[in-house]
């Protein structure tokens, strides 16, 4: 007989305390069940259920072999059910988490394509600007740009994103430019308040030397369109990614501070959660943002 559907049977007779509730649980007459958990006991040598006329029970070696048992059988039905679902259409709520910056200016334009091939899938796509739990705050997905913290997630490589200092010609016709990082200190700076030692830019110099400029900002801004807005407006110079000011440098309102300083490159994420089966709504996005971001990066927005 298969091995799967004699523990299956015996299984079901100790979840429901006997061979008639068994045999209607599962579907099968009583002497078929019967005749399953005598050949499993008969292949084991060994008596797994105490029967009496009142009731069955299971033995101490019946429940050890029970325990067991039901994993097998929890792991057998998984594995069927990831089998149908990854035949199955994507489809479902999936809730992503996003940068602001990013995700109103590259994410929300893509969004309709996506709808449109996936119309089985509802997007809930939440814009913040900070590090979110995506198991504990019920989040299948997000995307992160800089260096991964977290190594417990699974991650796959979108594309790339530049930082540069930027600044309109305005503002250097009035204040000048500066020549290398030490100048930066003689300027008025504008600063991203939602990160963490968002007053603190990291540099490196063109002798490959590492810098950091700690310098009051002349305006904190929490939204990096925001500080791109206050940069064409004169107000000062910020460090900003190219995925915000790319078309503003392509149209001039905008140049770079310090060309001679070596580019940051940051790689832009999809992650999510741990796992050996990727939900199909989440395949599906992941292989669309891929495909949407393949001529994206690193200057080319």
């Amino acid at each position: 007989m298969d091995r799967l559907t004699e523990m299956e049977a015996f299984a079901t007779v100790v979840d429901q305390g006997g061979f008639t509730d068994a045999a209607k649980k599962m579907g099968i007459s009583k002497s078929a069940v019967s005749k399953h958990v005598s050949s499993l006991e008969a292949r084991l040598g060994a008596r797994l259920l105490n029967r009496t006329t009142r009731r069955v029970s299971p033995t101490e070696i019946g429940l050890a072999y029970y325990d067991r048992a039901r994993r097998v059988l929890n792991d057998a039905g998984e594995a069927d059910a990831l089998v149908t679902s990854m035949q199955s259409a994507p489809s479902g709520l999936l809730r992503i988490s996003v940068a602001t910056d990013f995700g109103v200016n590259h994410m929300s334009p893509i969004l309709g394509d996506f709808l449109t091939e996936f119309p089985d899938i509802t997007v809930n796509m939440v814009l913040n600007n900070r590090y979110v739990e995506l198991i504990s705050e019920g989040f299948d997905m997000a995307v992160r740009i800089g260096e991964l913290e977290d190594s417990t997630l699974r991650a796959r490589k979108l594309t790339d994103t530049t930082r540069r200092m930027i600044a309109s010609p305005a503002y250097f016709e009035e204040y000048g430019r500066p020549q290398k990082i030490d100048d930066l200190n003689e300027h008025k700076l504008l600063h991203y308040s939602n990160q963490a030692n968002s007053a603190v830019w990291k540099l490196t110099a063109p002798s490959g030397e590492k810098r950091q400029v700690r310098t009051a900002g002349w305006l904190t801004v929490n939204d990096g369109q925001s500080l791109l807005n206050a940069c064409i407006g004169g107000l000062g110079i910020a460090y900003l990614p190219s995925f915000l000011y790319a078309d503003a440098m392509k149209e001039g309102l905008v140049e770079e501070a310090i060309p001679d300083l070596p580019v940051e490159t940051q790689g832009i994420y999809a992650v999510y959660p741990p796992g050996r089966f990727t939900q199909p709504k989440v395949r599906a996005f992941i292989d669309f943002l891929v495909h949407a971001f393949a001529e994206k990066g690193p200057d080319t927005w």
